[in-house]
């Protein structure tokens, strides 16, 4: 093998510490769709595939050690904690500690380098890559050297609490848009005890449905599974952050400004029955009575 051959193996085997077989899998991985990078066949050569395949081995290969690390605790505990450790910010810092950055294929123009999803998402791809070439248990050797490594104290990390529900608010606040949690069914478990089921709204539109034994824990699970779509669901993120405007028409606002100005004359009303005036607004019409008075 020449030394120019030899150099991309000898970068990847730095960066995950053994040498690829497929090495095109993992030129793969680091290739943003920013490229528009295409095959022979004119189909598209992206990290997406591989991104969606290692977002669940991700969360496998979590799930397994979370399991065993803490034997004694029940599914919510171990479901809490593996999102803890698989939440972006995590995964972006450590792919940017590991210089995904400098090896990554990517159109700046795109405005992919502003994305704070892009080299996490370039992780997961790795991850991806890694066991379609190497298999599982490869996969979980890479994770647990690159990402629970980075954790000091992982027993810490699991009993932190962390507020879904604040973060939402502050998500819609600074895109200036309402955040609401409203309960949509109480009902009682198999244990006879009350649940509640709230549905996290943002912006009028369904973000996520959470369950709990209280108020708080179901919004805190709603929360969740909002910002949860929000990262992952691009069509939905872009709905969300949509400021809705009041849809008036020129001619809706002179008829009411006629109307205004009739209620101000001397002259008796034909009728008085409520003038009934209908304005759209994005999810159903709203009707608005205005009452003429002598």
């Amino acid at each position: 093998m020449t030394n120019f051959r030899k150099e991309p193996y000898l970068l990847f085997y730095r960066l995950i510490s053994f040498y690829p077989d497929h090495i095109e899998l993992y030129e793969q991985a680091l290739c943003h769709k920013s490229t528009g990078a295409k095959d022979k066949l004119g189909k598209a050569l992206n990290n997406e595939r591989l991104e969606f395949l290692g977002d669940a081995i991700l969360d496998s290969v979590v799930a397994d050690i979370v399991y065993h690390r803490f034997a004694n605790k029940e599914e919510g505990f171990l479901t809490d904690t593996r999102s803890k450790i698989v939440q972006r910010e995590t995964l972006n810092k450590v792919a940017i500690e590991m210089g995904l950055p400098k090896l990554m294929q990517l159109t700046a123009k795109s405005g992919a380098l502003h994305s704070n999803n892009v080299f996490g998402n370039a992780f997961e791809a790795l991850v991806g890559a890694i066991y379609l070439d190497h298999g599982y248990g490869r996969c979980k050797q890479f994770i647990e050297n690159k990402l629970i490594a980075s954790f000091s104290n992982i027993d810490k990390l699991a009993n932190k609490e962390v507020n879904f529900k604040s973060r939402l608010i502050e998500w819609g606040q600074s895109n200036r848009v309402s955040v609401d949690f409203e309960v949509i069914e109480t009902f009682q478990d198999h244990r006879k005890e009350l649940m509640f089921q709230t549905c996290a709204k943002i912006n009028g539109l369904a973000g996520g449905i959470g369950i709990g034994h209280s108020k708080k824990e179901s919004q805190q699970n709603a929360a969740k599974v909002a910002l949860k779509k929000l990262q992952d669901d691009v069509q939905f993120n872009e709905e969300a952050r949509l400021i809705k405007t009041e849809n008036i028409t020129s001619t809706d606002e002179l008829n009411l400004a006629e109307t205004t100005n009739f209620v101000e004359t001397d002259e008796k009303p034909v009728s008085e029955t409520p003038l009934v005036v209908e304005s759209a607004s994005d999810e159903a019409s709203e009707r608005v009575e205005l009452e003429i008075k002598e």
